[in-house]
């Protein structure tokens, strides 16, 4: 009887497996080496696309959207949505990189820092495609280069993204790789290490004025708590909500809002192997949404801080997952909880 109740349940699993690879959507990744770009394409849908020309200051992944095709991430400087804010130039789809890395800013550099100012500012330049693979699981793994102005490599990273997704939702696994070069101090700063700029649906209703700018390049100011289109709202593993998630730690950080008829979140997952793991979360009414586990001193107040040195051949690895879900209601506690615990043992 126990055999045959171990036969059916490893049938029912066996089900339960195939039905789950089958709602997996087809992903297409595509190259195109002259334009220094890779398009995935998820169940016949532009999901994103890899940046990396040489005239950004960093590889991104730009711009993002959900299964339904709406785009979640700000188009500013890129391109020109009608209601996008035009602050914070260097804030640029999904990304990955620091403020302070001996004494050089990677996370600020962008076309609006000043030719005279540019050599305080670091370089993300992105040398070799290691692989671009299509299947039910897309792949990109890119080798790239962390360097002052004069193109000296400080840190040398590998990064490998994984995509999937199904028919309301997308999901990025991101693994990066930073080997030091030279002795490589990441000294606690507050901008930090993976970034996202959210749409302005998704962006929390300012008390504060916002300054806009249309597809025409006209720009105008929306008062405090005026702004109809704005209406996300932030939430942690721990139970923080709204402002209150920023400075926190937590596993996971979800923002959710509704973008037209559905409703949209993107979730942030640490990795339990990361630096200083549960991370912090630097996430901001304002669109942007970041995990940052180096940023200790100005989180806490200066009770602690947390400054990462790799000598010379040393190396750090960062772990990520974006879950981007959109439809009748957005993912719940318990979902996140198993995509955390699902991630953990990546």
């Amino acid at each position: 009887m126990n055999q045959i109740k171990q036969v059916t349940l490893a049938l029912m699993m066996t089900a339960v497996s195939t039905i789950a690879i089958a709602q997996q959507q087809p992903v297409a990744v595509i190259k195109s080496a002259k334009d220094k770009k890779i398009d995935v394409i998820i169940g016949g849908k532009l999901f994103t696309s890899f940046l990396y020309p040489d005239s950004l200051e960093k590889p991104v992944l730009y711009p993002l959207h959900d299964a339904g095709g709406t785009v979640v991430t700000r188009s500013f400087p890129l391109d020109k949505r009608t209601g996008d804010p035009t602050d914070h130039p260097h804030h640029i789809g999904l990304w990955f990189n620091y403020e302070n890395l001996n004494g050089l800013d990677f996370w600020n550099n962008s076309y609006a820092i000043p030719a005279a100012k540019k050599s305080q500012y670091g370089w993300i330049r992105t040398d070799k495609i290691l692989e671009a693979q299509s299947g039910n699981t897309g792949i990109i793994a890119y080798h790239a280069n962390w360097t002052n102005q004069a193109k000296d490599v400080i840190l040398e990273e590998t990064t490998r993204f994984e995509f999937s997704g199904n028919a309301n939702q997308r999901v990025i696994d991101r693994i990066t790789t930073l080997k030091a070069n030279v002795e490589a101090k990441f000294n606690d700063a507050k901008d930090g290490m993976l970034g996202l700029r959210l749409a302005h649906e998704l962006q929390m209703q300012s008390k504060e004025d916002q300054k806009f700018t249309d597809d025409k390049g006209i720009v105008t100011v929306v008062k405090g708590g005026t702004d109809n289109m704005a209406n996300g709202n932030y939430i942690t593993s721990e139970g923080k909500t709204g402002d209150a998630a920023w400075s926190t730690r937590g596993v996971w950080c979800k923002v959710y809002g509704k973008m037209g008829m559905d409703s949209v979140s993107i979730a942030i997952i640490d990795h339990p192997k990361n630096p200083n793991y549960p991370t912090f979360w630097h996430a901001r009414g304002y669109g942007l949404f970041a995990a940052n586990p180096l940023g200790e001193k100005i989180f806490t107040n200066g009770k602690s801080a947390k400054n990462l040195t790799l000598k010379k051949g040393e190396s750090v690895t960062f772990k990520y997952r974006i879950v981007i879900n959109n439809g009748g209601n957005t993912l719940t506690a318990n979902q996140l909880n198993k995509s955390a615990a699902s991630f953990a043992k990546k």
